[in-house]
């Protein structure tokens, strides 16, 4: 891959998905897109980005050979902490009320954000199949959704659940050995779609809490400052978004957020 190649993937990916790849990442980037390219028995990486020039849907092929898929149950679990003692008290008393409650996990990757949050929520609301109550999960890539809407875990990805909850949420795979597969109760209550944080967001709801951790990192300063007045009009009120242990709002006295925990914002 010359420089002029690299520079062109980048743009694409810059223009397509608010990507920023900086030029370190070009070895990364090249073994990425060799993987593709003997997918479509490409001999060079030219012809790669002739490919694309030609064909509208490879992009959002190249845009999911780019993006990095890591997950995990409750991973960054300070965030979850602040689910149960502050964010759930109030959803519990919203839904009491008659109200309708709605999370959105921006970037969910592989679906253990969403399902964690499920988790979390079903053990603090007893009654919750009769509230109208919804996590939705969406990414840019199509190909970890799919992984995602079959919830299926590897005995060594399903660790970080506690045993009970893993009794109580969890059946074992007949389709693989050694893996497991979330229940019904938990899938009915998460919703994955695809989507573009960089393009338009078609859902019509405010959500009470947005995750979206470990994403906006691989955005540039300009894309990142662009998102933040976005999520902050998909948010209730008093609704809190979370960001990844590396990520920060900033400015912040500029966005209409207050700083509520380390990573942890608040709409004012």
């Amino acid at each position: 891959m010359t420089d002029a190649e690299f520079s062109k993937v980048a743009s694409i990916a810059a223009k397509a998905a608010g990507l920023s790849i900086p030029a370190s990442k070009k070895s990364l980037v090249q073994s990425r897109i060799a993987r593709r390219m003997r997918d479509l028995r490409l001999a060079s990486c030219q012809d790669y980005l002739s490919f694309v020039d030609q064909n509208d849907t490879e992009t959002r092929e190249l845009i999911s050979v780019l993006t990095t898929n890591v997950s995990a149950f409750y991973r960054e679990n300070h965030h979850f902490e602040f689910l149960v003692d502050t964010i759930i008290p109030k959803l519990r008393a919203k839904l009491k009320s008659g109200g309708r409650v709605r999370l959105w996990s921006a970037g969910c990757s592989s679906g253990q954000e969403p399902f964690t949050l499920a988790m979390e929520l079903t053990k603090a609301i007893p009654n919750i199949r009769d509230c109208d109550l919804l996590i939705l999960g969406t990414d840019i890539d199509p190909k970890i959704l799919k992984t995602a809407i079959k919830g299926t875990y590897s005995e060594a990805e399903v660790e970080a659940i506690a045993p009970q909850d893993r009794e109580r949420f969890l059946v074992k795979s007949v389709e693989r050995d050694g893996h497991f597969v979330v229940n019904d109760d938990l899938k009915k209550l998460v919703r994955f779609r695809e989507l573009n944080l960089h393009g338009e967001w078609p859902m019509q709801v405010e959500f009470d809490a947005i995750f979206c951790r470990n994403v906006v990192i691989y955005f540039d300063d300009d894309t990142q400052r662009a998102l933040w007045p976005r999520f902050r009009d998909r948010l209730v009120s008093d609704g809190w978004l979370m960001l990844g242990h590396s990520e920060r709002i900033h400015p912040l006295e500029e966005t209409g957020f207050t700083s509520a925990g380390v990573t942890i914002y608040q709409k004012n």
